[in-house]
């Protein structure tokens, strides 16, 4: 989904640099750049450190350059793989190559555009095509010209791109300034903007801690028919917007941990615990809200949250 990411601009080439980390630690876990993943990697640190006695490190790093970390050796893990978001990633790396493997246990997620129930009150929205009203979307202008703003993810995530061809396919993006940024500027802005008594509408997903937080609405949209979803993300075709289409409501997705395939003979035990490790929605929901919203040090968290949750970790080991 998701910059102070010092790896954004590498290339294949650059990622391949990173082999010494590989060297340097047993296991190297990539962390993209949203909550979520941030307590899961930090989780799995602490059962591959505590259990196999390994020296696990955390790298930053976007969803491709994990991939082709992963597939050339320079990291191992990626924590959570975005499906279908990342599907052409995990085409390419764990169909076809087949150097990266995934973890068939995965947490269900939702993706849609909410607004406020405050926001809903006031202007009266209910579906997310409602935004191609000038009328509509000049009810969320806040820098006066006549445009709506909203925050549709991150910078280097596949959702950001996915929205944005959402937008072209509804016809929004004629009438609403479409915001790429930091997640936790955009939940600041959301934040202040509830405080304030102002519209806000953005992309939103589950597990999140934004959901305990505020009380959101989910706009709604036509259901998810996959005849009409026709993805093409910049990594595979420099005209990816214009060859897409998505004027439907997103299918449910699914977080998989991926790890190398190579793990699987240089640390059998680290990669049999990678495939087993089990979580869901609700879990992965209040591990980011403990990070976010209570502000706990990641590796304090999870050093804690393994403790707390001995059973399940058992599960993963056995």
């Amino acid at each position: 989904m998701h910059t102070g990411n010092f790896l954004a601009g590498f290339t294949l080439a650059g990622a391949l640099t990173l082999s010494g980390f590989a060297q340097a630690a047993d296991v190297v876990i990539g962390v993209p750049n949203w909550p979520s993943v941030r307590a899961t990697a930090n989780v799995l640190k602490v059962v591959l450190e505590d259990n196999l006695g390994l020296d696990v490190e955390l790298q930053n790093g976007t969803n491709p350059i994990i991939f082709e970390a992963m597939d050339s050796g320079a990291m191992q893990v990626h924590p959570e793989v975005w499906l279908p978001n990342q599907v052409n990633l995990n085409d390419k790396f764990v169909r076809e190559k087949k150097s990266v493997r995934m973890n068939p246990n995965g947490v269900v997620s939702d993706q849609a555009i909410c607004v406020s129930k405050a926001t809903q009150e006031r202007t009266g929205i209910t579906e997310l095509s409602e935004l191609t009203d000038p009328d509509m979307a000049a009810l969320f202008d806040t820098d006066g010209d006549g445009k709506g703003e909203m925050w549709v993810g991150g910078a280097g995530w596949a959702s950001t791109n996915i929205e944005k061809i959402r937008a072209k396919s509804y016809g929004y993006d004629e009438t609403m300034k479409l915001k790429e940024m930091d997640e936790a500027l955009a939940i600041a802005e959301v934040d202040n903007a509830i405080a304030q008594d102002e519209n806000i509408v953005f992309y939103c997903y589950t597990p999140h801690h934004m959901f305990a937080l505020y009380d959101l609405v989910i706009l709604r949209e036509p259901e998810h028919d996959p005849a009409k979803w026709k993805i093409v993300q910049p990594t595979d075709d420099p005209e990816w917007l214009e060859k897409s289409d998505a004027p439907v409501a997103w299918s449910p997705a699914y977080l998989h941990i991926h790890y190398a395939a190579a793990l699987e003979e240089a640390n059998p035990e680290a990669a049999a615990i990678l495939s087993k490790v089990k979580l869901d929605t609700d879990i992965v929901s209040d591990m980011t809200y403990a990070l976010v919203v209570k502000k706990m040090d990641p590796e304090e968290f999870a050093r804690k949250w393994v403790s707390d949750n001995a059973d399940l970790v058992d599960s993963w080991l056995n």
